[in-house]
């Protein structure tokens, strides 16, 4: 059996299931190999598996989306969800009781720029709280570092990040105003394939979606702390106590699907915010960008 080549498009916190099948030997409990390649940028990871460069690759299934409202015939498929849930927030320099999407009519918002999806996903919050995103005080970038330490110097007074900058905000002295995650269910990780992939390595990736839903179990009853310590070796830079802190706040917002299954409802609220962005010239449905087939076969085994 020749190994699994499997693109990781950055690393993130909130990509810790992936990481803890890799830890725990979850693979290779299930009879295979995978060996993780770290792509740089979902878009690479796209082009990897659409030029044979790699099998498989998790990313958001906004790319997937992307790619079939441009393109009808694009191969490519999502399946198996791990992360469900916006893992953004929008940080302040100091408390704000009572925060609400409205508030950001008359407030400096930096946006995240290193990937389009949680942008797209805001703006569509702000315009289902009545407001025009083109009409707020936007910075789009420059990072989520840079718009932290905007955070501190007062050139910004609010900012949408992730872990670990949004405990990093925190623990200066920040706090968290809103996180993207109590909206709802929106579709943010899953593994994709092109579908000759799949039909060429259906049993192994069917064995690689187990893996995940073994992850995804234990990630449920684990404690933050164990969860630190099982992948803290793929975050060198980050200070256990600080990737502890920002896997507690995750789990606490419940980010990571409870098995592989795809809820079309967290498809759906992908589709329409991007949409409601202008990026898509046409909405692809649910059964074009989400193979749920190999999902209930390997299930069932």
């Amino acid at each position: 059996m020749q190994p699994i080549i499997l693109n990781e498009p950055f690393r993130a916190v909130f990509y810790a299931p992936f990481y803890v099948a890799e830890r725990r030997g979850l693979y290779a409990r299930q009879g295979i190999e995978v060996r993780r390649d770290t792509a740089g940028d979902p878009s690479k990871a796209a082009d990897n598996l659409l030029a044979g460069r790699a099998d498989i690759a998790w990313s958001g299934p906004m790319r997937v989306i992307l790619l079939h409202a441009r393109d009808a015939a694009c191969p490519l498929k999502s399946f198996a969800a791990v992360v469900m849930k916006d893992p953004f927030y929008l940080m302040g320099a100091a408390p704000r009781p009572g925060f609400t999407t409205r508030d950001l009519e008359n407030l400096r918002l930096g946006a995240v720029a290193e990937v389009p999806t949680p942008w797209w996903c805001l703006q569509h919050d702000i315009r289902e709280a009545g407001l025009d995103p083109e009409a707020l005080a936007v910075t789009l970038g420059p990072s989520m570092a840079e718009n932290a330490a905007a955070l501190r110097d007062g050139r910004l007074d609010v900012a949408q990040m992730f872990e670990p900058f949004a405990s990093q905000v925190e623990a200066a002295g920040g706090a968290v105003w809103q996180a993207a995650a109590d909206r709802g269910p929106t579709a943010y990780t899953a593994l994709y394939a092109t579908e000759a992939r799949i039909a060429e390595r259906g049993d192994e990736f069917a064995a690689m979606i187990r893996a995940i839903g073994e992850a995804l179990a234990w990630i449920a009853s684990a404690e933050p702390a164990e969860i630190a310590a099982t992948i803290t070796p793929l975050f060198p830079d980050l200070p256990f106590p600080l990737l502890s802190r920002a896997l507690t706040r995750y789990k606490a917002k419940q980010l990571w699907a409870t098995d592989p299954r795809f809820p079309r409802i967290a498809f759906d609220r992908l589709r329409d915010s991007m949409a409601s962005a202008g990026q898509l010239p046409r909405l692809p449905s649910f059964e074009e960008c989400v193979d749920e087939a190999i999902v209930d076969r390997a299930l069932a085994a």
